[in-house]
């Protein structure tokens, strides 16, 4: 989980088969995501990092590692484990999953709480382009959603094209919604 995690924030805004050709070296550099390891570097540990050629050397990104592996240790103190956590969560509240990671985690909001959701297996929608053009389409809302109103509409929506039609996934939902533009 905390690899995916951290791959899916370092894919953002990079070529992802850049990132993943460098992806063995992240895994040396960074103890085999151990979260427990991870969270207790030190910040000169960081730094020394900035110097390994093997790796992306963004500085956020790698101090991003560092603040989600303490996340990751804090959910496993409370809830047992990080990946039953994230099983359990609803989905009628994936917004409310992403805003959680988006204020508790580091450089998981925008896309990147979604998409590492979908890389892990979590039944996600993700607010492509062509799905919020579809969304517009339908009036659920008229701009890219970012507050909690409209990603609340957004929710209701998909809640409710998961109940009309049986139960399809929400990624499902998602696919489909995207191939209804642009064509």
């Amino acid at each position: 989980m905390f690899s995916a995690m951290s791959l899916r924030i370092f894919r953002a805004g990079l070529k992802h088969s850049v990132v993943d050709q460098k992806w063995p070296a992240f895994e040396k550099a960074f103890w085999g995501f151990d979260p427990q390891k991870v969270a207790l570097m030190s910040d000169e540990q960081l730094e020394r990092l900035m110097q390994n050629d093997q790796i992306i050397r963004h500085w956020g990104k790698i101090k991003a590692t560092r603040a989600n592996a303490y996340f990751i240790t804090e959910i496993q103190a409370t809830h047992g484990s990080f990946a039953n956590w994230i099983a359990q969560w609803p989905e009628d509240d994936l917004v409310g999953l992403w805003a959680h990671l988006k204020k508790h985690g580091a450089q998981l909001g925008g896309k990147s709480g979604a998409y590492f959701l979908r890389m892990v297996g979590k039944d996600a929608f993700i607010l492509t382009d062509d799905v919020i053009a579809a969304l517009k389409a339908q009036d659920i809302i008229d701009k890219p959603p970012t507050s909690k109103r409209d990603l609340a509409k957004v929710q209701s929506a998909f809640n409710t094209w998961h109940e009309q039609s049986n139960g399809r996934p929400y990624c499902q939902i998602s696919r489909l919604l995207s191939f209804c533009v642009g064509w």
